[in-house]
């Protein structure tokens, strides 16, 4: 299974690269596929490319449901 993340643009590189966090982890992604994505936008991550920027309140909203996941996967004592 293939899953897209959303990530928040946090630094703007050289060759149309960036760096994204993703729930505290740092990754550098690729915006070759992007055009005008600045820091704070929230884009869809997969495979080291940034494909869709996304709006923020959607990316929030997303953010939390996977958190939610989280804890209650925590709570029912299964793991993904």
């Amino acid at each position: 299974m293939c899953l897209a993340l959303p990530a928040r643009v946090i630094e703007l590189g050289a060759h149309d690269l960036c760096t994204v966090d993703m729930g505290g982890v740092r990754k550098q992604v690729s915006l070759a596929l992007l055009d005008g994505v600045q820091i704070d936008d929230y884009v869809i991550v997969h495979a080291g490319y940034a494909l869709t920027l996304l709006d923020q309140a959607e990316a929030l909203q997303t953010l939390a449901l996977f958190e939610q996941l989280k804890r209650d996967q925590a709570a029912s004592g299964s793991t993904p």
